[in-house]
């Protein structure tokens, strides 16, 4: 089933027909078959998602951006590094770490919250 929402009549529904774009484009060829996704544009996403979403991002935004973005989103929802590990199929869980990227806010807030659990257990010893 095609899911067909604002731009669902701008995009080819035959997925089945030979040499369908994965990625359709919004300009079709002349037969009214959709095209494909140019480089720039697919180039100039990976860009915005990774200034977005990625804090910190310095590096070139190549196609192994939705791998990171993909675990700072998992994280970010509260799975933890094992599960991450799995889903991106890496050896080491240091790796997996280096594929997190945390927004400073984020910190801030565990370590917020880490002292305000440390303050409720010290009380009853405060006098």
């Amino acid at each position: 089933m095609v899911h067909r929402g604002r731009l669902g009549g701008q995009f080819d529904d035959d997925h089945t027909r030979p040499g369908a774009p994965l990625f359709p484009s919004e300009c079709k060829n002349t037969d009214g078959s959709s095209r494909r996704v140019g480089d720039d544009a697919l180039r100039g996403g990976r860009g915005n998602a990774a200034q977005a979403h990625l804090p910190g991002w310095g590096e070139k935004p190549t196609p192994h951006v939705p791998r990171h973005l993909c675990a700072s989103q998992l994280y970010g929802n509260g799975r933890d590094l094992l599960a991450i590990r799995e889903v991106l199929r890496h050896p080491r869980i240091a790796t997996t770490m280096r594929y997190i990227h945390v927004r400073r806010t984020r910190v801030e807030d565990a370590r917020a919250a880490g002292m305000e659990r440390a303050a409720k257990r010290l009380e009853g010893l405060v006098r």
